[in-house]
């Protein structure tokens, strides 16, 4: 194994050997686990270490932290902390434990244990693997599930046969990560997987839960393929009784990977988008406003994910219009998409084939998006301008005049605003 850590990045080779060297010193075994150890066989980049300590985690982490000056945060509870190291990178420490669930679908009661207690509770074989970091069996790999041969025969097999039962989110993981990876779901775990979706387990599942784990799903690099795999073993109904995979889905989907893919090339410079936010929108397209709004309620999502799914479904068909006009004034396509997301502008897009609302949405993201103009309430007032309302209407008018190519300068804008008070 340590062949696989010569050919990490340094900075991850250090953070490694500083924790293996706490180990030594505090005398509290610890272990690389997880995906990481997944992906470092796989040889597959993945930044994210995951460290198991087989005592006191957070002591391990504080002196983990205190040798890097770092910042770290713990949760007692559950025997926890977090490393946060820089350029984004963290390190996450646990206390080795077990798991029980006390009826299906529960959130699990969680007690102190072994190394082989925590790597029992792990989803897959592929998962319950751990790398040592102890002197004498540095990078000896644990492996008492035969993850290996499951990676080395690309499968995903749970450890035990009511693993769905216990926690139905897996299904939605062993997904993931067989399309992520390409490999297949072998036999028993599928049967195992469409027993726990014929029970309907999904619904039975706390729904931030399952928020998250579609969000990880929404999120892959190529996130097609795990939706359409899922939806033909699970279908969507444990999200909305509604909701349905048709091939209209399908289209929409494919259009929204497209109008990422155009964006990412054609803006480079613009924030990121959230492609998730972007592909969940186009699942949830069947549904209603109200129970758009319901949905947002149950799943918790965060006030700017629903304000952008609640914009989506309030746009009316005169806005459609409107863009699809082959001349439309500068200033009226910026009062329309400049309140809109750049999530929102791009679903307009994916949705609609009209050509010329293609190319007033690339003008406006290309000349007008975020246009501003020099005169501030400043200049109204040195004019002799009581603040008021009028302030923001003679802005907008001056804004206008700028969005439709009539003014261009700081001077020009400030003559049109002595036109419009009539100063000499």
């Amino acid at each position: 194994m340590k062949d696989y850590f010569d050919k990490l990045p340094q900075e991850l080779q250090d953070l490694i050997k500083l924790a293996s060297d706490i180990a030594g010193r505090s005398g509290m075994p610890a272990y690389l686990v997880g995906g990481f150890v997944r992906d470092l066989i796989l040889g597959v980049r993945n930044l994210d270490l995951d460290i198991v300590v087989e005592g006191d985690a957070i002591k391990f982490a504080s002196d983990f932290a205190s040798c890097l000056k770092a910042k770290f945060i713990t949760h007692r509870r559950f025997g926890t902390a977090t490393v946060f190291i820089n350029h984004g990178l963290k390190i996450d420490f646990a206390t080795a434990r077990k798991e029980t669930y006390p009826y299906p679908a529960s959130l699990p009661q969680v007690t102190f244990g072994s190394l082989r207690d925590d790597l029992v509770r792990r989803d897959f074989t592929i998962n319950a693997m751990a790398a040592s970091l102890n002197q004498g069996e540095f990078g000896k790999i644990i492996d008492l599930f035969n993850g290996r041969e499951d990676l080395r025969n690309k499968l995903i097999r749970v450890l035990h046969d009511l693993s769905f039962i216990d926690d139905p989110t897996r299904l939605l993981r062993a997904v993931r990560f067989e399309q992520r990876y390409d490999f297949k779901i072998e036999p028993r775990t599928l049967k195992y997987l469409k027993e726990a979706s014929r029970l309907k387990m999904l619904h039975k599942v706390h729904p931030q839960r399952v928020r998250d784990e579609l969000i990880l799903i929404l999120q892959e690099s190529s996130p097609l393929k795990p939706v359409k795999r899922l939806c033909a073993l699970c279908g969507l109904s444990f999200i909305d009784t509604e909701m349905s995979f048709t091939k209209k889905t399908n289209a929409f989907l494919k259009a929204v990977q497209a109008q990422i893919a155009w964006f990412g090339k054609t803006h480079i410079s613009r924030r990121k988008l959230d492609a998730w936010v972007m592909y969940f929108m186009a699942l949830i397209e069947q549904l209603n406003i109200s129970r758009v709004r319901r949905l947002c309620r149950q799943f918790v999502f965060r006030k700017g994910e629903e304000k952008r799914f609640l914009d989506y479904k309030k746009i009316k068909r005169s806005l459609v219009l409107q863009l699809s006009r082959s001349h439309i004034k500068p200033s009226r396509l910026f009062w329309l998409l400049e309140p809109l997301s750049y999530e929102v502008i791009l679903l307009l897009r994916a949705k609609y084939k009209d050509k010329a609302l293609h190319r007033n949405i690339a003008d406006f993201l290309r000349m007008y998006n975020g246009m501003r103009i020099d005169t501030t309430g400043e200049h109204l007032r040195q004019f002799g301008l009581t603040p008021g309302p009028l302030y923001q209407r003679i802005l907008r008018r001056v804004l206008n005049a700028k969005l439709n190519g009539l003014v261009r300068t700081k001077e020009e804008e400030l003559s049109l605003v002595k036109r419009i008070l009539k100063i000499k």
